[in-house]
């Protein structure tokens, strides 16, 4: 075989490999890329629109199993022991309770209306709900599952975070200008901070001495004096952050910027402590949204609602590490520090404990009429904070017309498809592969 012989195999070789890795690059859009880690523990997801629950494998950044079967999951956070799992049914009007090493459903409590986010307190004795549909928070007893008291907050209350000695409860009043601070050893609000427009969730920092919160109006973050309930300052971060987040080791504050259906924004926002000025802005998906950090301190989980997965930021290098596909809608994150329960099927049914006939007619209105929103709270309001039960969130489409015209990636058969391609080389060349590359190209099929 001549130099130039050789040439032209070499350079339609490589074009051919680079054509089929572009293929295989291309099917593999929707799925998981994964990368192991040196953490244990199960990543929990709420999947709106999905009406599922995804359980992600920490270790592995892979998806053990969905949970089916709540309707309008906008939220969910794992017991401080990490042996159960609340979430809320924005549809029924529900608390959850699931056993995280079972996948059972240990039992459910009625909530007010539109629920949106579900805290424990720190010692996991106390389960706080806050109700967009009626200015209250419910307060749940984990034990026995019952309702305790209810409390007036502002207009719209959404995401709410517990101190770390569990004195206070912060609650961020979406249709509001305030955060209302709740007293746990007493169970009344105390107070109402005022701190600007839209505010959607909050984060204490490791010590408790400021809570951070989101300014969805104003593209901002703000921070408060616990001491003095006072605010400090604001800080500019990307366009519609939801969801905030405090490193353990008091370094970073994480946003998770959203932006809306129509421009959605995929940024999250990582702000110095010390200096309280952004830093980084990490490219992360399609609608960030929630936000968690494993209690080391060394990844970030990353909701995004309009992208359906969760990235997996390395704090140590703030890059995107790994990318793990959810169901529809991704919002609610938790992490728990138990290693994820192996399951049999790859989605389990939730079998929900909802009483009789007529305590389901009495507790679950939703699955008859339309939950009756916040009065104050817009239409554009509403579909900042909870997009998935307005709209379809942007599903990114497995291939382009350009690039694949219209081809289905999923039933297309490689094996025929690189024949022609093999063929059209020999052609081209006048001359037959070699056995060693024929050997080559039957492997990748």
């Amino acid at each position: 075989m001549n130099q130039v012989t050789r040439g032209r195999l070499l350079t339609a070789s490589a074009v051919l490999l680079t054509a089929i890795g572009l293929l295989v690059g291309v099917r593999l859009i929707p799925s998981v890329s994964a990368q192991n880690s040196t953490i244990e523990g199960t990543i929990w997801v709420a999947d709106e629109n999905g009406n599922s629950i995804t359980v992600i494998d920490a270790s592995m950044n892979e998806v053990v199993t969905t949970l089916m079967g709540i309707e309008g999951p906008h939220n969910l956070q794992v017991s401080p022991d990490g042996a159960t799992v609340w979430a809320v049914s924005g549809h029924d009007n529900l608390a959850v309770q699931i056993d995280t090493r079972t996948y059972a459903v240990l039992g459910t409590t009625p909530t007010g209306e539109h629920p949106a986010h579900i805290i424990a307190t720190p010692d996991g004795s106390t389960v706080y709900v806050t109700n967009g549909g009626d200015n209250s928070v419910t307060v749940i007893d984990a034990a026995t599952k019952e309702v305790i008291t209810t409390i007036p907050v502002g207009e719209f209350p959404h995401g709410l975070r517990p101190s770390p000695d569990g004195r206070w409860i912060y609650v961020a009043n979406a249709s509001d200008t305030t955060l209302s601070v709740i007293d746990t050893t007493t169970n009344e609000g105390v107070t109402n901070i005022e701190v600007g427009e839209r505010p959607v969730q909050v984060a204490f920092d490791p010590n408790g001495e400021y809570v951070y919160f989101s300014l969805n109006g104003e593209n901002a973050v703000g921070k408060v004096d616990v001491a003095t309930q006072s605010l400090v300052g604001t800080v500019e971060v990307g366009e519609g952050p939801i969801q905030v987040y405090v490193t353990p080791d008091n370094r970073y504050v994480l946003a998770a910027n959203q932006g809306t259906e129509a421009n959605p924004s995929t940024t999250v926002s990582i702000i110095d402590v010390a200096t309280f000025a952004v830093v980084e802005t990490l490219e992360t998906g399609q609608g960030a949204h929630g936000v968690v950090v494993e209690p080391s301190g060394r990844y970030a989980y990353i909701a995004n609602i309009y992208g359906d997965d969760v990235a997996v930021i390395d704090l140590s290098t703030l890059e995107v590490v790994a990318r793990v596909a959810t169901g529809d809608s991704p919002n609610g994150i938790s992490f728990s520090p138990l290693p994820a329960a192996p399951a049999q099927q790859p989605q389990i049914a939730l079998a929900l404990d909802q009483g009789t006939e007529e305590d389901h007619d009495e507790h679950h209105p939703a699955e008859e009429t339309t939950p009756t929103p916040a009065p104050q709270a817009t239409e554009e309001d509403h579909a900042a904070h909870h997009p998935a039960d307005e709209v379809t969130p942007t599903v990114v489409p497995e291939a382009t017309e350009s690039a694949m015209g219209q081809m289905d990636m999923d039933s297309m058969d490689m094996s025929a498809m690189m024949q022609p391609m093999m063929d059209m080389m020999d052609e081209m060349m006048g001359m037959e592969m070699s056995a060693d590359m024929m050997s080559m190209m039957q492997q990748m099929r």
